[in-house]
């Protein structure tokens, strides 16, 4: 299943530079719906999800800026990307100096593209398949969160984990260019970057993406 997966993507991908990111690789797609159409046909499931790994999203875009920028906030640690789709935080943490990194992305096609895009970026991703929300926050120094916050349930579920993330000592760096369900009240703006995004799924081609940190916990009286 694998090779076919890995197959599929290199058929309807192709290899290219990440806009505005030096040095960084993947396999995108140049539009999303007839892509989507082609994994239906592949899977037989008219309902599967829409292929996010194969494009380049404003938030792990941002994030991917801040990380070339700031390679501290990663450099020999270890790294967690969460629904990670195209590995491309994974990548840019490893080549900012991460000791590891782990993706993790409950789409079977996502962690195949992820394996890809590891490879022809030269890099060794640790991939996860499964609903890491369910579980306790991993052993981790840094969790990257890049686009989570596009669904309401999925924002719903995501916000109480990097909260536990947090109050364990863990890192947490959110990126995202400015949806509807980001909890900004619960954020500290890192920097903002003007990131050009590689689907017409997303509102601009143009836009700033955004690094947040969670807020600490406010001290109880």
């Amino acid at each position: 299943m694998a090779a076919s997966l890995r197959a599929f993507i290199l058929r309807n991908t192709v290899l290219r530079p990440v806009p505005g990111l030096e040095g960084i690789r993947l396999h995108l797609a140049d539009e999303a719906l007839p892509l989507w159409r082609a994994v239906q046909i592949e899977t037989g499931d008219e309902e599967t999800p829409l292929p996010y790994w194969a494009f380049a999203w404003g938030g792990g875009l941002a994030l991917s800026h801040y990380l070339q920028a700031h390679p501290e906030a990663v450099a020999g640690r270890r790294v967690f990307d969460l629904a990670s789709g195209s590995g491309l935080c994974a990548i840019a943490a490893l080549r900012a100096g991460a000791l590891e990194a782990v993706a993790a992305d409950i789409d079977p096609f996502a962690a195949a593209a992820i394996a890809v895009n590891a490879r022809a970026n030269h890099c060794r991703v640790t991939i996860t398949r499964r609903d890491v929300l369910d579980d306790e926050p991993p052993d981790t120094e840094v969790i990257l969160a890049g686009d989570c916050w596009y669904e309401a349930r999925l924002a719903e579920r995501v916000l109480p984990w990097l909260r536990r993330a947090r109050d364990r000592g863990i890192e947490v760096l959110v990126g995202d260019p400015g949806r509807r369900y980001l909890p900004s009240e619960e954020l500290l703006e890192l920097a903002t970057y003007e990131v050009r995004t590689t689907t017409e799924l997303e509102d601009l081609d143009l836009k700033q993406g955004r690094v947040y940190a969670l807020r600490p916990t406010a001290p109880t009286a």
